[in-house]
């Protein structure tokens, strides 16, 4: 057996100044097939609740090369903006989504996949106000009959509830393209505040929208109707 080759410790991350204040760089050299690479990251604290992370990458073969002053420039001038506007947000999103239910909070939380529509702020517990969170996941089952279990193993991954027990689990059309709703009774928060939850899957293509929509047991009479709102105003791009 032949012994592998030891490499030595990777680049160190230098301290660097930015516009949205202090951050760490890292870069290197590599090679891409023949062609000499330089790579960076930078890293940009933006607060206690989150952290920025910029990569980039300059190739030896590109039309016009960038020097490494010029990367070093114009890494420093990464920002931070406290809001994205909404429209922006959902832009970016592969679906689009034509009613917002009046909604006081969008948010997105995963670039490019999931957004969260909520009455409450960024600090508030999802359990203290009415909330949908929108997204993509697999493309699910082919067939129908495989859909009822598929949604059911689906809804047990939502997060944060206790006590959950599904009442109803039966399949729906939305707005003509075959889906799934499975309502379940559960208690969440760290006051054990009794909500209803909704899932909505709507099969089709490469993946399925699924759609999570929560409210408290009191509340939900008058949230229900804005969930479905907004789920009826959703199409593909």
């Amino acid at each position: 057996m032949k012994e592998g080759k030891t490499t030595g410790p990777g680049p160190k991350p230098e301290t660097f100044e930015t516009t949205a204040g202090k951050a760490y760089i890292t870069s290197d050299a590599g090679k891409d097939g023949a062609t000499a690479i330089r790579m960076y990251s930078l890293i940009v604290s933006g607060s206690d609740k989150f952290t920025g992370y910029v990569i980039a990458q300059v190739r030896d073969d590109a039309a016009k090369p960038l020097s490494d002053e010029a990367m070093r420039k114009m890494l420093a001038s990464a920002a931070l903006r406290k809001e994205v506007p909404v429209e922006e947000q959902l832009s970016l999103l592969p679906f689009k989504i034509g009613d917002l239910g009046q909604f006081k909070t969008v948010r997105t939380l995963a670039p490019r996949s999931s957004i969260l529509l909520t009455d409450g702020t960024e600090d508030t517990t999802l359990d203290g106000a009415p909330y949908m969170v929108i997204g993509l996941v697999g493309a699910g089952p082919e067939k129908p009959d495989d859909r009822g279990r598929f949604a059911q193993q689906t809804a047990a991954t939502i997060p944060g509830l206790r006590n959950a027990r599904i009442t109803s689990n039966e399949p729906l059309q939305i707005e003509g393209t075959p889906g799934y709703e499975t309502r379940i009774d559960a208690v969440a928060g760290k006051d054990d505040t009794p909500v209803t939850v909704v899932q909505w899957l709507r099969f089709g293509g490469g993946s399925s929208l699924r759609i999570i929509a929560s409210a408290t047991r009191e509340e939900w009479p008058k949230a229900f109707p804005r969930f479905r709102a907004v789920r009826d105003g959703i199409d593909p791009r």
